[in-house]
């Protein structure tokens, strides 16, 4: 807990069966009140090792995508009352001691959102990030700046914290389940005038770290652009489904899988 603000890390997992107990004993749990993982129908024993750590485990009976994984992790995180929900991957590509700085910027109420950057301080590059994968998430940043009329350093991190107001209000259900749920979630927080603060982050970049090949991220690339486009058709009071119509919250009467716990 941060200025009595109570703080959820929630772990959208897929297959972290190696790389979940390091990431978990780098989180700096005196001041996190809680951490809930949801495993995506993982095909290894992520479910098993998150057991073992006593972490609240919440599994899927089948695959939802990035995106709709995200979902359960924030469903779950309002059901036990957060305040601060930071979102952590578990494939140890962030560093967790990072939790309680991210935390911080919003418990004193200085901004509505943060994201940790892997490319303040070129720690992208320093940490193995592939060039081609620099490249595109440099190229796809100015895009969206110079749509969205931000100057955010980069807008495709998996490190980022959120206030319970922005979990409660932003129509999260109408989001993409798949990887451009994380680029559609950070437009509507601007497009309704939440503050986001940027931390700069080191990253660490290896084979049992996650991530999505060629073909799915020329996709993702192309949806990004898309989203940056909706976004100033809507600011130009073009209607836009995403942005100008009263879209659907998080429904959190949605029932839960809990893998550890006799809740739900």
């Amino acid at each position: 807990m941060i200025n009595n603000k109570k703080v959820v890390v929630i772990m959208p997992a897929y297959n972290a069966e190696k790389t979940l107990e390091k990431t978990y004993n780098e989180i700096y749990q005196k001041i996190v009140d809680e951490i809930i993982l949801v495993d995506d129908f993982s095909s290894d024993d992520t479910k098993k090792v998150a057991k073992k750590l006593d972490i609240t485990t919440i599994v899927h009976e089948k695959n939802k995508g990035y995106g709709g994984n995200q979902k359960t992790c924030y469903r779950a995180a309002l059901k036990a009352d957060a305040d601060i929900v930071i979102m952590l991957h578990p494939d140890y590509q962030y560093t967790p001691k990072l939790i309680p700085a991210i935390a911080s910027m919003m418990a004193f109420g200085e901004y509505d959102a943060v994201i940790a950057s892997r490319m303040l301080c070129n720690s992208a590059l320093k940490g193995g990030m592939p060039l081609y994968k620099y490249i595109s998430n440099r190229f796809l940043t100015e895009f969206q700046n110079v749509l969205i009329g931000e100057k955010l350093s980069e807008y495709h991190t998996g490190f980022r914290g959120f206030t319970r107001e922005i979990l409660e209000k932003l129509p999260l259900e109408d989001c993409s389940n798949d990887f451009i749920f994380d680029n559609e979630m950070l437009a509507l927080i601007l497009y309704n005038g939440y503050k986001i603060g940027e931390i700069s982050c080191p990253t660490k970049y290896f084979p049992e770290a996650s991530s999505i090949n060629f073909l799915r991220s020329c996709k993702y690339g192309f949806e990004v652009l898309w989203v940056s486009l909706k976004y100033r058709f809507a600011k130009m009071q073009i209607p836009v489904k995403l942005f100008n119509c009263k879209g659907k919250s998080l429904d959190t009467s949605v029932e839960l899988n809990y893998y550890n716990k006799g809740i739900s």
